[in-house]
């Protein structure tokens, strides 16, 4: 049987159909490439064209694919766009996972995991770790839309035959440790991948707002988790399913943070020179940590973090924006072979 991934062409969903392939899976990927690649997507699965709130598409793909579960990436993820257009969230990630969840129950398939967020906590109270019993304060339209796709999915378990896990992300970054994806859509807004790209020229520099926080350095804390170790997490929450067990909701994150200037530190460290950086002042909703308790995860799923260190994470960034340059510049050589060969 075959494990649908949707968004699968994505960073962290090409991330998961290598993963899936590497544990001898059979997979398929359903993208419409609105941020994805098609050329980040695994050779070995099977790709469909398409949007997860398409029942047409949906319905192919259930029919020509024996779909034991879906593993559900799909989805928004730009907390500041999602509040100067939220409805176009709310239709995103919550009414298209609506149509994504009716039609996987009328082909028979039981089992979802689903990509939900740290942002459904909102800002945090304290700067202890945030457990999965914590208060839901979405504070954008993005995190609402998440923990209303949570909420459905825990109303869906309960009148029918179907179970998922939920894993909220922390702040997941770094590349596949064998070079195969990474980050790669433009105008990203994660540290680790704007700090990479300003130390490698991309970028003319880049800002820390706030430097009065209270911690360490004054500068923002974050639970910063490796996109592989993430995979796992949902290998094993597949697992988890297969089992017969379920449904649950459970935070990912290594349970300890990094501030802005040691992000900003390791990339220089790594890549050996220094860039630009300019200092603001905090930007309104930003927390001083935040920080997972996912102590839950580790116990349930038996998941066991590989690459849970910052010089890891920041040096498979660090490798990925260079595969990134070297290949924007094979494509510019290509072209002018090509246009030369032309006249």
């Amino acid at each position: 049987m075959a494990i649908l991934v949707t968004g699968g062409a994505g960073y962290i969903g090409s991330h998961m159909v290598w993963a899936l392939l590497d544990a001898g899976e059979d997979v398929v990927v359903v993208d419409r490439l609105s941020t994805g690649f098609r050329w980040a997507v695994a050779p070995d699965a099977r790709f469909y064209l398409g949007d997860i709130g398409d029942e047409k598409i949906l319905k192919t793909i259930f029919i020509e694919n024996d779909i034991e579960a879906i593993i559900h990436f799909a989805g928004s993820t730009i907390v500041p766009a999602s509040v100067t257009d939220p409805l176009s969230y709310y239709d995103n990630n919550t009414a298209r996972t609506r149509t994504l969840v009716d039609m996987a129950i009328k082909a028979g398939v039981r089992h979802l995991v689903f990509s939900s967020t740290a942002a459904v906590y909102g800002q945090p109270q304290s700067q202890k770790p945030v457990s999965e019993s914590d208060p839901l304060r979405p504070e954008s339209p993005y995190g609402q839309s998440k923990l209303m796709s949570e909420l459905m999915l825990r109303d869906v378990a309960s009148a029918y035959d179907f179970t998922y896990v939920a894993l909220r992300y922390f702040n997941v970054a770094g590349a596949d440790p064998l070079g195969r994806t990474g980050q790669s859509t433009s105008a990203a807004t994660h540290l680790i991948k704007v700090a990479c790209e300003a130390a490698l020229g991309k970028r003319q520099s880049m800002t820390i707002y706030g430097t009065d926080y209270p911690t360490h350095d004054g500068t923002g804390v974050r639970d910063y988790i490796h996109v592989a170790d993430l995979t796992e997490a949902h290998l094993n929450a597949l697992a988890y399913l297969r089992e017969g067990r379920g449904p649950i909701t459970l935070n990912c994150g290594y349970g300890g943070g990094y501030s802005v200037l040691d992000v900003l530190n390791m990339v220089t460290r790594l890549h050996g020179h220094s860039f630009p950086i300019h200092i603001a002042a905090r930007r309104p909703g930003d927390a001083a940590s935040v920080v997972a308790d996912a102590s839950l995860a580790r116990r349930v799923l038996h998941w066991k973090p590989a690459y849970d260190t910052l010089e890891t994470i920041v040096r498979s960034a660090l490798n990925w924006e260079i595969f990134l340059m070297e290949r924007s510049l094979g494509d510019l050589q290509r072209m002018h072979r090509a246009l030369a060969s032309a006249m």
